[in-house]
């Protein structure tokens, strides 16, 4: 089973899915693709630590998650994704996708095409449960500049093939749950 959480920025969506995946009776392992560039980032990423319980498993997986999804996948796992915008942002800037947006080029980013094509393609073949959380970007003004509108188009692109493949959708606004599949 494999369900998309979105929602906005400070949403509820990270906290509605950690509820979803303690209430599985799994085992739990949390998938991190967040990467601790600068304190800020290092205060968030502490404040999703201490909100998880410690029996939770981590595994940190900023680029590579169709592999690390597959590599720790089991009928007794939950695993826990959070999240994919900041999975998009790392392979954007890893590779060569931010700087062709920024020199107005088109994308062409093998690590890019790759890395999201593998997570399309293992997401329907994995046993157990995966809740992954993401953001819904789109919702306002289209971003000045380049790089900012390759990411918005992106991460809209993403969240449809991901929500594609998935059996549950669930939009998270104001902490309150919309089921969408």
């Amino acid at each position: 089973m494999r369900e998309l959480i979105i929602g906005g920025a400070r949403s509820g969506k990270s906290t509605y899915a950690e509820n979803r995946a303690a209430a599985s009776g799994l085992r739990v392992i949390y998938v991190a693709t967040a990467q601790a560039l600068d304190s800020e980032m290092e205060q968030r990423i502490a404040h999703h630590r201490a909100r998880r319980p410690a029996t939770w498993g981590l595994v940190e997986s900023p680029l590579e998650l169709a592999a690390s999804l597959q590599q720790h996948a089991a009928p007794e796992v939950c695993l826990l994704v959070d999240c994919l915008t900041l999975w998009l942002s790392n392979l954007l800037f890893a590779g060569s996708a931010a700087r062709q947006a920024e020199a107005g080029q088109p994308l062409d980013c093998p690590l890019f095409k790759r890395e999201v094509q593998a997570l399309i393609d293992t997401l329907p073949q994995l046993p157990g449960k995966i809740v992954i959380v993401s953001n819904e970007v789109g919702w306002g003004v289209v971003p000045m500049a380049a790089v900012s509108r390759l990411f918005a188009d992106e991460q809209g692109r993403l969240n449809q093939r991901v929500a594609a493949v998935c059996e549950k959708v669930t939009l998270v606004v104001a902490g309150l749950p919309l089921v969408l599949k």
